[in-house]
């Protein structure tokens, strides 16, 4: 597929001048929904004895308590409460039906080199580096234990294999880029805060999960499960309940 550039630069300005208008001067919410990356037959990574579905849900699961308990009338949505497989497409429908305020979606990270480690939390955007890139592929790469993904209306306009399919995955969240630009800086700024992981700092990726969510939202990887010093804190409850609480304080803030 063939892209005229002066014709997709004056469309690329006029999509941004136009969902500009939909940012916010606040941050008033009363719906989170809440992502637990992964699930069912989709284990997500591994390390040693931990899998990526099941820290995500004891965090996930945390940070939903915390909300409930701590932030009257704000009301927590999940995508799953259990070990179940969630499409997608569906985890960003979940999010659209109850008109969230806010979507996180939370994963756990891998690498070759077992050395990497820190968190890092993701908004909608273009791929800055070729180490971006491989996470949201890693992490989009769930698309294939979908059935019949190729012919899901939900993902029409996504080519991997093109400039245009990567394009068109960031347009739908520029209206809400800089409200996910805000609470990730808070997300990243609290785990420095709280837990004793590193923190590799706010990036911009194109993730499936994110694609089509009609409000403001994040990927957060919550450390890597190669490596040995990361896994000792994602793989114990008391581990994920400190990085629970370093997000609940995030929303917090964000919410002022």
């Amino acid at each position: 597929m063939k892209i005229n550039k002066k014709i997709l630069g004056i469309f690329l300005v006029f999509v941004l001048l136009f969902t500009s208008s939909f940012n916010h001067a606040d941050n008033i919410f009363d719906i989170i929904v809440i992502d637990a990356g992964h699930g069912g037959h989709d284990p997500g990574c591994n390390g040693g004895d931990s899998k990526e579905k099941a820290v995500t849900l004891a965090i996930a699961l945390k940070l939903g308590k915390l909300i409930e308990d701590s932030l009257k009338g704000v009301k927590v949505v999940y995508t799953r409460k259990t070990d179940k497989f969630i499409e997608l497409s569906e985890r960003g429908n979940i999010a659209n039906k109850n008109n969230a305020d806010l979507f996180i979606s939370i994963h756990c990270n891998a690498n070759e080199n077992k050395e990497a480690a820190g968190t890092e939390t993701y908004l909608m955007g273009l791929h800055k580096s070729e180490s971006n890139l491989t996470v949201s592929k890693r992490e989009n790469n769930a698309i294939l234990l979908e059935k019949d993904y190729k012919t899901n209306e939900a993902y029409s306009g996504f080519d991997p294999n093109t400039p245009a399919g990567h394009i068109i995955l960031t347009l739908m969240q520029n209206a809400y880029i800089t409200q996910s630009a805000k609470f990730a800086g808070h997300v990243e700024a609290q785990f420095k805060i709280n837990t004793k992981l590193k923190s590799r700092g706010v990036k911009q990726a194109g993730f499936l999960v994110l694609w089509k969510t009609a409000m403001p939202g994040v990927l957060i990887e919550t450390g890597f499960l190669t490596n040995a010093g990361d896994r000792k804190t994602l793989g114990k409850d008391s581990g994920q309940s400190v990085i629970a609480n370093a997000i609940f304080k995030a929303v917090k803030k964000y919410k002022g």
